[in-house]
């Protein structure tokens, strides 16, 4: 099946040029489009319009082909300007608008089209620099038909037409097969030392409060096994909580198929913060290798859930802020061999997953941008990933609370 349309607005290259600005002025930027969460953005003041401005990538909406249509009718990307005293770390919140900017976007069709690049008045003695332009990012869409841990179908969709490509396989793994899968990963590779200390705890070791052994294997309708997420370090509670803590969190290792055995695609971390979100560092193995690249370190709620996404193009760099996604234009020297290659290897959008919160059932929905989807097995581990992300729901619940009867191995939980 083809890929389903999607369209992706990006507003780059922002500068100020103010003669009532202060040299220690902080200004950022707001962006909004109707339907679609703010985004915001630092913005660099110049002193001449020739000055030469950064090619960065600052907010990006993504667009599906009913979102598109609803472009065709009078509507607007709104670009507000403020400025404050501050520094960066006091966010961005507070200060005066300074001016904004309303870019139409009715004319606006499914192919690539520049809607604003340069200079522009935005309020009196103000202007600003920005390019925004919408350019199609077909993404391949795919649904579960039911929790994963109930072993489910796995449909792609394009439009109306829904077509099975996956099923799942939930289970528990064994002691002896969690030690052999663990020795041909990349946890005996990687020196990842609280996952190698995992793997060589005693068959006889049983502690009274851990989740640990789940496992989900994704086939193609022949049968074959294309991808698996194992849970390789126990998801067990900090001393004296019930909490699965940032400083001890549980990890899932993806899979894909190798020479006669597994290799490692990618690892993810998760733990619960407080105000109850569910916190997640997912790290990327390219070609298999022993150096990892983290592409995301955010978090969602455990009560309203959300999406689990990864997008390397806006935002600062994840290996400096928590929370965010990787800066395109943070990228130093130094970076080589870490956050460059996230750059590099997935800048744009990679892919997102719907993960339901308070207990809700969860069919997750899992988007992936085509130019990151060569074959089955490319599809197949984000499937996994995304599967592996929503039993991390599951898997990071107080220990107060049981867990339904599918993810409870006797004698464990």
């Amino acid at each position: 099946m083809d890929p389903c349309p999607f369209a992706r607005i990006v507003i780059k290259n922002l500068a100020i040029k103010s003669q009532i600005l202060k040299s220690d002025s902080f200004c950022y930027c707001k962006m909004k489009l109707k339907g679609f969460q703010t985004q915001t953005s630092k913005v660099c003041v110049v002193l001449q319009e020739s000055q030469q401005i950064d090619d960065q990538i600052h907010a990006s909406f993504n667009l599906k082909k009913s979102d598109f249509e609803v472009l065709k009718k009078p509507f607007c990307v709104k670009v507000e300007v403020f400025a404050r005293k501050g520094e960066i770390s006091c966010g961005f919140s507070g200060g005066k608008k300074i001016g904004s900017v309303c870019l139409d976007l009715k004319s606006v069709e499914n192919r690539v089209c520049v809607i604003q690049n340069g200079w522009v008045e935005i309020g009196k003695g103000v202007k600003l620099n920005l390019n925004v332009r919408i350019e199609p990012d077909p993404r391949f869409v795919f649904q579960f038909d039911g929790e994963p841990e109930c072993s489910p179908q796995v449909f792609q969709v394009n439009g109306n037409v829904r077509q099975a490509v996956f099923t799942c396989e939930f289970g528990f793994r064994n002691s002896g097969g969690e030690r052999n899968l663990r020795t041909r990963s990349i946890e005996s590779e990687s020196n990842k030392s609280r996952s190698c200390l995992t793997s060589l705890r005693s068959d006889k070791e049983i502690h009274p409060k851990e989740r640990k052994g789940w496992s989900i294997t994704i086939h193609d309708l022949s049968g074959s096994p294309v991808a698996c997420a194992s849970m390789v370090t126990p998801f067990v509670p900090s001393n004296g909580t019930n909490r699965v803590c940032r400083s001890n969190p549980g990890a899932w290792l993806i899979l894909t198929p190798g020479q006669a055995t597994w290799k490692p695609w990618g690892r993810l971390e998760s733990w619960l913060e407080k105000g109850d979100h569910l916190g997640y560092r997912f790290e990327h193995f390219p070609d298999g290798g022993v150096d990892a690249i983290t592409l995301t370190n955010s978090k969602l709620s455990t009560k309203n859930g959300g999406k689990f996404i990864i997008d390397n193009s806006t935002g600062p760099s994840p290996m400096s802020t928590p929370s965010s996604s990787f800066d395109s234009g943070s990228i130093s020297s130094s970076d080589v061999g870490s956050g460059s290659w996230a750059h590099l290897l997935y800048r744009g959008f990679v892919m997102s997953s719907t993960v339901m919160g308070g207990g809700k059932c969860s069919k997750p929905e899992v988007e992936i941008s085509s130019h990151h989807v060569s074959c089955t097995e490319d599809a197949a581990a984000f499937v996994a990933l995304a599967a592996a992300m929503d039993l991390s729901m599951d898997a990071c619940k107080s220990f107060s609370s049981k867990l339904r009867k599918e993810l409870r191995q006797p004698g464990y939980d």
